[in-house]
């Protein structure tokens, strides 16, 4: 939707009260009421109709009465809320030309009090050229249910955060001014897309500086995955700007190879297509170590350590866990401990002023008391099962007859076998033992099911399942 930014000058303040209210309505609907509208804004005079129809007149919100009559916000509405809260906090006061369009932004230029130009970014998630946003990125993460503004919201405060830390960390990145809802104001980069350059002074450096960058990054913790000729700025001094950035990712993530490699895959063919750059020169002619380049001279993304910083972390970039967070808190604690805990423990006791021979001493006698432990358990589950027998073989005399010849069977067993043996075959009588409670429990839980008191409520004929189960209960 194009941005006409004339109609904001003649909107007043209960224009933007009701345009708010629809806003906080869109938190959990996805038409807001009317009736909603009207209670959120709380006009002292009434009027929110009139001034809902003021707002659909400059499609600042959209109408809709399929289900219910109600109104959500547009990206122009929500322009206008964004642009109106970044002027009252004197970040700019005017709005110019459009200077860029993407598959999910629009760029403005803006200008400041004093005549500063900056860049306005508008994220504008769900056009038809880029709708994959569920799978392409991560701004739901744990989500299920979103609308387009909300992912838009998302995606514009990401790259505020990533442009921000980038700056701050010497990259080459425009400069983070503000951001409010799915508004970005950045410094203006005076320059061109790499991808409208034809000809460069020296291609060999800013394809070096560029692979820099790439590597500089992973060593941070951080990968671009959209690293190309359209997110490259270059100016007349051939000095390279770093644009795009929502989708970086940490170099923990499952996938973080196939986009490392994606993005100096990009940048190697458009220097080949563009400036007729071979690699196996560039690789002879390379600074680089070995350590950091493949065979083919293209950098290595097992062979990059993160010694940089964490930027991952800092920034919580998608692929990172908690796994990763509590290693890297382990290493500033002052490394991780890579001995076992026993010998951890032994360590303790000799400090203490015990021997090895008594420390063997110790973790025998507590060996032996778990085993005298676990043996009274199996006693007292061999007892209870011996109890469930005798009541199950009093009703079914098949179930007698199997544990008669099962004893027979575990006689003459430890009659040939060694004192070992005689270990399992009480780890096969625990097991047996705990198979057969289940079979009564379950024995007994149908019988409950059958007889239940649910089971008079007959809703059928007489050839109906309940009157079946009734018979059966019966006969029990």
């Amino acid at each position: 939707m194009k941005l006409d930014v004339n109609a904001l000058r003649y909107l007043s303040k209960d224009d933007f009260r009701v345009l708010t209210a629809v806003e906080m309505g869109m938190r959990n609907h996805e038409i807001v009421p009317a009736e909603l509208v009207e209670r959120i804004a709380g006009l002292k005079h009434g009027g929110t109709y009139k001034v809902l129809k003021n707002l659909l007149k400059n499609k600042l919100v959209h109408h809709d009465s399929s289900k219910y009559d109600g109104f959500r916000l547009t990206y122009l509405g929500y322009d206008f809320l964004a642009i109106k809260t970044l002027v009252n906090r004197g970040v700019f006061a005017a709005v110019g030309r459009q200077i860029g369009v993407g598959k999910e932004s629009d760029i403005f230029e803006v200008a400041t009090e004093d005549g500063t130009v900056l860049a306005m970014k508008l994220h504008r998630l769900g056009r038809v050229s880029f709708r994959a946003v569920k799978t392409k990125r991560d701004y739901l993460l744990h989500r299920n249910s979103y609308n387009w503004l909300y992912l838009s919201r998302l995606a514009a405060l990401k790259e505020y955060a990533f442009m921000k830390a980038l700056g701050e960390h010497g990259f080459p990145v425009p400069t983070a001014v503000d951001c409010n809802r799915h508004c970005v104001i950045m410094s203006l980069v005076q320059g061109y897309p790499l991808v409208q350059v034809k000809q460069l002074q020296n291609p060999d450096d800013v394809f070096e500086t560029i692979m820099g960058l790439v590597i500089r990054l992973a060593e941070h913790g951080l990968i671009h995955c959209d690293f190309n000729e359209f997110n490259i700025m270059i100016d007349d001094d051939e000095k390279v700007t770093m644009i795009d950035f929502p989708q970086m990712v940490s170099v923990s993530h499952r996938n973080a190879k196939m986009y490392f490699d994606r993005d100096v895959e990009c940048i190697f063919k458009f220097f080949s297509r563009r400036f007729n750059l071979s690699y196996e020169e560039d690789n002879d002619e390379c600074d680089g170590s070995e350590s950091e380049t493949e065979e083919n001279g293209r950098p290595s993304f097992l062979s990059i350590q993160k010694t940089a910083g964490f930027l991952d972390k800092e920034l919580a970039a998608s692929g990172f866990t908690r796994k990763d967070q509590d290693e890297i808190e382990k290493l500033i604690e002052g490394g991780m401990d890579q001995k076992d805990p026993t010998s951890s423990e032994d360590e303790e006791l000799v400090e203490e002023g015990e021997a090895p021979d008594e420390v063997n001493d110790i973790i025998s006698v507590e060996m032996n008391a778990l085993q005298i432990i676990n043996q009274q358990e199996m006693t007292t589950s061999c007892n209870d099962g011996e109890r469930l027998e005798e009541g199950l073989s009093s009703c079914d005399p098949s179930i007698g007859c199997e544990k008669e010849t099962l004893v027979s069977g575990e006689q003459d067993g430890s009659d040939e076998s060694d004192e070992g043996d005689a270990d399992g075959d009480a780890l096969l009588v625990k097991r047996l033992n705990k198979q057969r409670k289940r079979a009564i429990a379950a024995a007994h839980g149908r019988t409950r099911l059958l007889a239940s008191r649910n089971s008079y409520k007959d809703k059928g004929g007489k050839n109906s399942h309940n009157s079946k189960i009734q018979r059966q209960a019966l006969k029990w």
